[in-house]
């Protein structure tokens, strides 16, 4: 049963323009191994995560540290959770987050579907 949906959309020079005034904030939103990728990636990251943070309904006990974009062997883009993070997502009886992502004509967007099994959904209906 899906959950949560989220959407986003970054300008890709903005994005970069934004991190280079402002250097130490690619440390407050990526992993150290996310932080080596392009900024067209980064943005792409970006973009993953706020659009978790919108299918999780908030970001109240998430950190962006904690939410990391890792390809699988194919390429496919998956969220490694980890922390307070992980937590939320399990709390809320999420058991599969689906991402895409993409980057083309100066943007980067994701889509985000979260999942949770239907007796976990029943626990947290009102």
């Amino acid at each position: 049963m899906i959950v949560g949906i989220g959407v986003d959309l970054v300008d890709i020079g903005r994005f970069e323009r934004t991190l280079e005034r402002t250097p130490r904030l690619a440390e407050r939103l990526f992993s150290e191994r996310e932080r080596e990728l392009k900024p067209r990636s980064l943005a792409a990251r970006y973009a993953a995560k706020e659009a978790l943070i919108k299918a999780l309904g908030g970001s109240d006990g998430v950190h962006w540290t904690e939410i990391e974009i890792t390809p699988e062997p194919s390429g496919r883009p998956w969220f490694t959770l980890s922390g307070s993070t992980a937590e939320v997502v399990a709390r809320r009886g999420i058991t599969t987050v689906h991402l895409s992502m993409s980057h083309d004509a100066g943007f980067a967007t994701a889509y985000v579907v979260a999942e949770a099994s239907d007796a976990a959904s029943a626990e947290d209906a009102p």
